[in-house]
């Protein structure tokens, strides 16, 4: 491989010098294998899952950095505010810049119990040049069906990061008001969902499953779903506690994963390249047959450390190997971020 030149074989042994700064590849076992994972860590119970919410709320006590008289929704809302506390004021007659409009956002947890704490992220709307130092005052946090189910106040904390001061959280700042019920206990049957799809893991599942409790408890209904059935003598809690911690062997398709904007790439160090020609640019890439005989394979991994000597950017390497993914020559994945 070179520039400009006739294409160079590369030597399927060479070693290879990974990029610090501009491409990053991690010696990571996505390679194309079978890997034992328990079965909580890809799956989870259909039905049992987080719930966004939303508040809209005032940040009080910035140092002359809240929101301008532009704002006129911070303004409007303060005077809506101090009208339910009996003061009458016309939001025309507030100047103040010590407050400013955010949204607050939280993640309601599966089985969260009235009294339970949240953190909750603040972000604020209006034009305010920090809300490092203020306090949230009181917000309601409402569900996608308009319910209020935690109420949030505190101090916000934007980390001592000041480019990022219009944003911060209230630790802790958020109490459960109201609980999304859901009876798992006295459930008899349930569904797994695989965190991806896969005939061939859905079906080890379900003979991972079955074999450990000696009876048909479980069955692969798609590529993602398994209905469980629990025992007569478990409750779906101790079921479901016992199916999760199953060892259970899986099989991985290759994949390389790329971020474009940063240039790093993922990629399992045993992903094969088979023969192909590529020019991009003054960079040429030529892999033959007799770089695929005897021992060794010529891996992504050996094509990265060849395109870093030449000095090949990010971008080059990423459109090379998309070129080559395209050309039926790597048989991975190939995933953009």
């Amino acid at each position: 491989m070179k520039h400009n030149q006739e294409p160079e074989k590369l030597d399927k042994f060479e070693s290879t010098a990974w990029w610090t700064v501009l491409v990053l590849f991690f010696f990571v076992t996505i390679n194309s294998l079978f890997a034992s994972t328990q079965i909580k860590d890809i799956s989870s119970v259909v039905g049992v899952r987080d719930n966004q919410l939303i508040g809209y709320g005032l940040v009080f006590g910035l140092d002359g950095t809240g929101d301008g008289t532009t704002s006129t929704f911070t303004t409007q809302t303060l005077a809506n505010l101090l009208q339910g506390l009996n003061i009458q004021i016309n939001p025309n007659d507030i100047s103040s810049n010590n407050v400013a409009a955010v949204m607050v956002t939280a993640k309601l947890e599966p089985f969260a119990r009235q009294g339970d704490q949240m953190t909750v992220q603040v972000a604020s709307i209006g034009d305010a040049n920090s809300i490092a130092g203020g306090t949230l005052l009181m917000t309601p946090l409402r569900g996608l069906d308009g319910r209020i189910y935690a109420v949030a106040q505190g101090p916000v904390s934007t980390g001592g990061n000041q480019a990022q001061s219009n944003s911060g959280r209230v630790i802790d700042g958020a109490i459960v008001e109201q609980e999304v019920r859901y009876d798992l206990h006295n459930r008899e049957r349930i569904t797994l969902s695989l965190k991806s799809a896969s005939l061939d893991n859905a079906v080890a599942v379900q003979n991972r499953l079955n074999e450990h409790f000696g009876i048909r408890v479980a069955i692969a209904s798609d590529s993602r779903s398994i209905e469980l059935q629990r025992p007569d003598d478990m409750s779906m809690v101790e079921f479901l506690a016992v199916v999760g911690n199953l060892d259970i062997t899986m099989d991985t398709p290759s994949r390389i994963v790329i971020d474009e904007r940063s240039g790093t790439v993922v990629a399992g160090s045993q992903i094969a390249v088979r023969p192909v020609t590529v020019t991009h640019g003054t960079i040429t890439l030529s892999v033959d047959e007799s770089l695929l005989e005897g021992e060794g394979t010529l891996t992504v991994s050996n094509v990265a450390g060849a395109l870093q000597r030449l000095g090949a950017e990010p971008k080059d390497v990423i459109a090379i190997m998309q070129a080559i993914r395209h050309a039926g020559a790597l048989n991975a994945e190939l995933e953009l971020l």
